[in-house]
């Protein structure tokens, strides 16, 4: 029912073997040590024990603690957002300024555009109305029954 099945053999293929390459050491020459005098030689001091020993040293300065710096009265971050307000309703009056002049000029340039239309329009009516009433001074043109026989104007 089912094929014979061929065991599977594995090929043999030659085996490369890479070694690393090491890299030698880096070679760190120490830094050059520059003696430092000390600005002065602090003093030596000598203390006696209890038991009666005496131990000598250099005397050690207590360190001092760094001066408190005084906070401010008020805190940086306070102030900026105080200055923050103020220029913020410095531009809020400044665009209310510049809104209020943008709605001016648009009224005055919409009256110019009525009074021009309305003198135009006088000015027209004014035409109209004085051409029917005037019959003298103008050019008179008679339309006659004419005949054109041929191409050529017979009247």
């Amino acid at each position: 029912m089912y094929p014979e099945r061929t065991p599977h053999v594995p090929v043999q293929r030659a085996v490369e073997v890479h070694q690393p390459t090491p890299y030698p050491p880096a070679v760190h020459a120490p830094a050059p040590v520059v003696p430092v005098q000390p600005v002065a030689v602090p003093a030596v001091a000598s203390i006696v024990l209890p038991d009666g020993r005496v131990v000598t040293g250099y005397a050690i300065e207590p360190t001092r603690p760094e001066p408190v710096t005084a906070k401010p009265a008020v805190s940086r971050t306070a102030v900026n957002i105080a200055l923050g307000g103020g220029g913020f309703l410095a531009v809020c009056g400044g665009l209310v300024l510049l809104t209020s002049f943008i709605a001016a000029l648009t009224a005055f340039i919409t009256q110019l555009i009525i009074l021009a239309a309305v003198i135009f329009g006088g000015w027209i009516a004014v035409q109209l109305f004085s051409a029917s009433g005037h019959q003298g001074g103008g050019t008179t043109v008679n339309i006659r029954k004419a005949v054109i026989k041929r191409n050529k104007f017979h009247s």
